[in-house]
């Protein structure tokens, strides 16, 4: 019998059980190990093997656990979601233990990291961007919120790096009322509060400022080759609940030309929204799957099976975009409780990697 494939997920999101019942569906058996800092986390009780992992090492100590890791046990894959520009720089390091990484190369992690660079890079080539504007300084952030209202659109505000709406606020003129202490907590704030803000910072606040653009959220799954050649992609819109999926090339063939351009290989994923007039602009790159990823099951597609074969040098078998089921469907909360394989481990301590995998330096 086949020994099963070893995998890693290093700490992920929670949502992430379902990719691991994605892996499960592969053509060959694969027993999952999962890390994280929380001992509730749904994907240590979702994994073959759930272990907790050290919390507040650096990027350097970080990537001295995942070698120690790999060796340990022995593991084939590995799909880094913490600290992974600094495990992609030293991929020849796992691969002289015989681990294979599922991560775009390092370029393309840096580049994608900051979206003012992001941004710049994808003007440079041409692909649809919305207005956006740099702000270090109440100065700017005053000249780029004016210049967005003269659009009649509203200015929204975001920092130049994070994840999953990190910092994301809408920028609003009106005072502050009672009306704001009833209902939700909103991302609304107001203006002159950031700009004060602003004012008294110690150093540069790195901001973009940005048109609000409504939706559908067109959100595409990504699946490449190593060198970023694009073998599967479908679009996921969002509006509210209500979700469907998409093949429609102003979204598919901006995010083909994105991919293959700057080598962002294995699984990403490329976010658009539309502006005004409907044209659909894109809004963010994750160099990562997405959260919402395992719903493409639904229309017949099992990307993390395939990253897994292409990772291990398979071909893998993906169906033509004219097989798959595009319809829509609405999301639920998950009523699938999660119950641990095994109890939980304690925590791992700090272990001294051998002189020969220890790498002099992780340059960020």
């Amino acid at each position: 019998m086949t020994a099963p494939v070893r995998v890693w997920l290093n700490r992920t999101y929670a949502e992430n059980v379902f990719f691991i019942d994605l892996l499960r569906a592969a053509p060959r058996p694969v027993h999952v190990l999962a890390t994280h800092v929380d001992p509730d986390s749904p994907v240590l009780g979702a994994a073959d093997l759930g272990l907790l992992e050290p919390d507040g090492l650096s990027a350097e100590e970080y990537l001295g656990f995942a070698l120690e890791f790999c060796a340990r046990h022995d593991v084939d894959v590995f799909l880094p979601r913490l600290h992974q520009l600094a495990i992609s720089l030293h991929r020849r390091d796992f691969e002289a233990l015989g681990t294979v990484l599922i991560c775009p190369p390092a370029p393309a992690i840096s580049l994608f990291a900051s979206k003012v660079d992001g941004y710049r890079a994808l003007d440079a080539a041409g692909l649809p961007t919305p207005l956006w504007r740099q702000a270090d300084t109440a100065a700017e952030l005053l000249a780029a919120v004016e210049e967005i209202e003269a659009t009649g659109a509203q200015p929204c505000l975001k920092p130049a790096t994070g994840a999953g709406g990190e910092g994301f606020r809408i920028l609003t003129r009106e005072p502050f009322s009672l009306r704001r202490l009833a209902g939700y907590v909103d991302t609304r704030v107001q203006l002159d509060q950031v700009v004060q803000a602003l004012e008294f910072a110690d150093g540069p606040a790195e901001l973009l400022v940005m048109p609000y653009l409504n939706g559908p959220e067109v959100s595409v799954d990504c699946l490449a080759a190593p060198d970023g050649r694009l073998l599967a992609a479908v679009g996921r819109s969002k509006q509210g609940r209500r979700r469907g999926f998409t093949v429609e090339p102003q979204y598919l063939e901006p995010t083909r030309r994105l991919v293959e351009r700057f080598g962002v290989g294995h699984l990403s994923n490329v976010q658009f929204r539309h502006e005004a007039n409907g044209r659909p602009v894109v809004l963010d790159i994750n160099t990562r799957p997405s959260g919402g990823l395992h719903q493409l099951r639904l229309c017949g597609l099992n990307l993390p099976a395939a990253a897994l074969e292409l990772a291990l040098g398979a071909h893998p078998l993906l169906p033509a975009p004219e097989e798959l089921e595009l319809g829509e469907y609405t999301l639920v909360p998950n009523a699938r409780p999660v119950l641990p394989r095994q109890p939980a481990a304690p925590a791992l301590e700090r272990i001294d990697v051998p002189a020969a995998l220890r790498p002099a330096a992780v340059a960020l």
